[in-house]
């Protein structure tokens, strides 16, 4: 078995390093796409904030939980209105599918007070969360709706509160990878920060204990961040990490959804609803989002304008190094788990 099992794990070796990490290439706003820059290229004007590298980020602690690493500011701003959907296209770091299959996705919020957020520092910005998803309700394998940005080229949805006060906000959309986090210190954090001005006349706003840190809302010993259980079957119940989600947006009827893992509320849906294209810059796609899940996942497109020349692609790959060691270890009964 062992022999058999190294045979498999070969081919892994071989996938290149930047493809097993990632980065939000496109972002949604209701039918609009932004484009994001690719780590490290040299920067075009857009809303989301460049990072330097695909890598994760490790440790609780480390400066870049805000927004990635080296996050530097854009220079655009989107337009938005309260309840609209947004959505986010991760992809590994060589424009294929997401990596990665284990562990939630949460989203925060934090106003950038009287900047347009092109200038705003969020080192110390105070941050409440929207948004949070984790295990698929009622699948008896404790799958992730992570999973279906690697099995389905999904992309991750978040719906705007729908009574949110106006204003210049960043929006930071983070995946936490758990196929490490058996062992103090092994959690992925790939953080994603988008600039967005709200119209409307809302009220909304979070309570001074709803505000957090980033860094400082987490420790490498949470619950949710060091799981040593996280591969046990039957799954056990997971608990999210950070603080809960505001109760403005819970209240709100266009508000997001509390979450979907074992343990807390809620069952986003899954949409397969999706843009024609996916468009870049600030042109318009037709792939509103539809349904009445809050916090939900829908196909990302594959066809960006011919004009733009930046292709989006979302080719099909293996199953990542993650799911792939999971399987082994059902198959072996062993415990080995892969970067």
């Amino acid at each position: 078995m062992l022999r058999l099992a190294t045979i498999l794990l070969l081919p892994l070796l071989a996938i290149p390093h930047a493809a097993a990490h990632g980065f939000v290439h496109i972002t949604w706003i209701a039918d609009k796409a932004y484009v994001g820059n690719t780590p490290n290229a040299d920067p075009t004007d857009s809303i989301v904030r460049q990072i330097n590298n695909v890598d994760p980020v490790k440790g609780a602690l480390n400066p870049d939980v805000n927004c990635g690493n080296d996050a530097q500011l854009a220079a655009d701003i989107a337009d938005a209105n309260p309840g609209d959907a947004m959505s986010f296209n991760w992809t590994g770091g060589d424009l294929s599918r997401w990596p990665h299959n284990t562990g939630p996705m949460l989203t925060y919020m934090t106003s950038c007070g009287a900047t347009d957020c092109s200038t705003f520092n969020s080192s110390n910005a105070q941050w409440f969360k929207i948004a949070q998803v984790g295990r698929i309700p009622g699948d008896s394998q404790g799958a992730w709706f992570q999973g279906r940005l690697l099995d389905d080229g999904a992309v991750a949805n978040v719906t705007l509160p729908s009574n949110i006060a106006p204003g210049a906000y960043l929006i930071r959309h983070e995946i936490i990878a758990l196929h490490l986090a058996t062992t103090l210190g092994g959690a992925e954090f790939y953080p994603s920060c988008s600039q967005i001005r709200i119209g409307g006349s809302g009220t909304g706003a979070p309570t001074a204990s709803e505000l957090v840190k980033l860094p400082g809302a987490y420790s490498d010993t949470d619950p949710g961040i060091l799981v040593p259980d996280v591969f046990d079957t039957p799954p056990p119940p997971y608990t999210f990490p950070g603080p809960p989600i505001a109760a403005f947006v819970a209240a709100s009827s266009g508000g997001s959804s509390a979450g979907s893992g074992s343990g807390s509320g809620g069952s986003p849906t899954r949409s397969a609803s999706a843009p024609a294209s996916s468009p870049t810059g600030k042109s318009t796609g037709t792939g509103k989002s539809t349904g009445t899940g809050k916090c939900k996942l829908k196909r990302a497109g594959t066809t960006p304008s011919t004009a733009s020349k930046r292709a989006v692609v979302v080719a099909p790959r293996p199953h990542s190094v993650s799911r792939v060691m999971r399987e082994l270890k059902l198959a072996f009964g062993g415990s080995a788990h892969a970067h």
